[in-house]
């Protein structure tokens, strides 16, 4: 069987799975991803025996410790598997709610419900913890899900699918409701971006690299997250402790991730004072600074940013610092080179800080707090798939909720349109 008439059959099943689990109570969704789970701790053993011919491979192409660990089915990294489906059971099903009720003058009683998506393609790198993460949110949501892991990954992957098909049977539920593609084969996404007929969403995850090609070959609609070049700006008359703990936190804690920052802006009459501050607390930590001509006239040590710096997702321990003149150069250069991730201000002037917020276009907006904050766990949404820096129809972590859409429904008495 050739890999495009796999993937289609695999959109077809898809497709009459949704349909399927679209009718399925809460209850019924909650049992499927505790069966999930109970399976996981069953199969631990063998998933983990699958996972060493993925990183055998994997040494074997030489790839980086960073990578391999990111590979790895640990018993950490299995029982927080079976950990974050549990947290997605206490979640609230958004599906049926209403989110708003009118009435028209005629007396037809409007109503939008939350229903969901559908099909979901989601394309990704490296980590098979995603395969558990990404299936248990889409089939809480009531939809049905095509994975597509790395090629650094398929034993792995092809596991995990086993034991979500088990648990789906043992639920007596279409085991094509969560499905793995079964090969390293790179003409398999091309082809599953084409299935437009069956597929109502494709998410991709992973580097800007991927996610440009999936955007430039897919037929179905697309919520992309290209990159993370997320800003802090220091304010006139911000607090320098806060604001040299919320830069550390944001740049240093986990410097590879997408919300953390890529760029300090400090206000010009803040610049003097706290700048070799902060300069000499990122050197201890490893930091790289990269500064306009008025930041290093300050910091001497710090490296001539040129152009490519300011549009930069180094996911590294490197900063960019600017100083600006005001809270308007700040969101001027940010409205130039943010990704619409994620914005910080740091400021102890109220009406500058709902200003900020108003103004600047990103998927999160933070006052006195690190940008490390946009994620769908520390925001509250218990789990998330992803980060959209789209805003069709999502912008910002994807949970529950944005795995849904609505439909409007009408109740009348007989009414008819004159």
């Amino acid at each position: 069987m050739s890999v495009e008439t796999i993937i289609k059959e695999m959109a077809v099943k898809a497709r009459k799975a949704s349909i399927h689990m679209a009718r399925l109570t809460a209850g019924e969704k909650n049992r499927v991803l505790s069966t999930i789970a109970e399976q996981l701790e069953k199969n631990a053993a063998h998933l983990q025996a699958e996972n060493l011919k993925d990183l055998d491979r994997a040494r074997d192409m030489g790839l980086s410790d960073a990578m391999i660990d990111r590979l790895t089915l640990s018993d950490k990294v299995i029982a927080s598997m079976i950990q974050g489906l549990s947290d997605v059971v206490k979640l609230d099903d958004p599906v049926g709610a209403i989110t708003g009720t009118w009435t028209r003058p005629n007396g037809l009683q409007i109503s939008r419900m939350r229903i969901p998506l559908g099909v979901i393609g989601m394309i990704y790198e490296s980590r098979p913890n995603v395969t558990i993460d990404a299936a248990g949110l889409c089939l809480k949501a009531g939809n049905a899900i095509i994975l597509r892991g790395g090629s650094e990954a398929l034993h792995s992957n092809q596991a995990l699918a086993a034991v979500i098909a088990d648990a789906l049977k043992i639920c007596g539920l279409p085991e094509y409701a969560a499905q793995v593609v079964p090969m390293r084969d790179r003409e398999a996404v091309n082809f599953l971006l084409k299935q437009d007929e069956c597929i109502d969403l494709i998410i991709p995850r992973g580097g800007e690299s991927l996610i440009r090609a999936v955007v430039e070959n897919s037929k179905i609609p697309v919520l992309k997250h290209y990159k993370g070049v997320c800003h802090v700006f220091v304010d006139q008359g911000a607090s320098h402790d806060m604001a040299e703990n919320i830069c550390m936190n944001a740049k240093v804690q986990r410097p590879g991730v997408c919300n953390a920052m890529e760029t300090l802006l400090v206000h010009e009459a803040e610049a003097q004072s706290f700048l070799p501050k902060i300069a000499a607390t990122f050197k201890k930590a490893g930091v790289e600074l990269r500064g306009c001509e008025k930041t290093r006239a300050i910091v001497p040590e710090a490296h001539v940013a040129v152009d490519e710096d300011w549009a930069a997702e180094y996911l590294d321990l490197i900063l960019s610092v600017k100083v600006v003149a005001s809270m308007d150069d700040a969101m001027d250069h940010i409205s130039t080179y943010s990704s619409n991730h994620t914005e910080s201000i740091i400021t102890n002037d109220y009406g500058r800080a709902r200003r900020f917020v108003r103004e600047v276009d990103s998927s999160a907006v933070m006052v006195n707090a690190s940008t490390r904050f946009n994620d769908g766990g520390e925001l509250g949404l218990g789990a998330e798939i992803g980060i959209s820096t789209s805003k069709l129809h999502a912008f910002g972590p994807m949970g529950l909720e944005e795995l849904t859409t609505t439909k409007f429904v009408v109740l009348g008495d007989g009414q008819v349109r004159a």
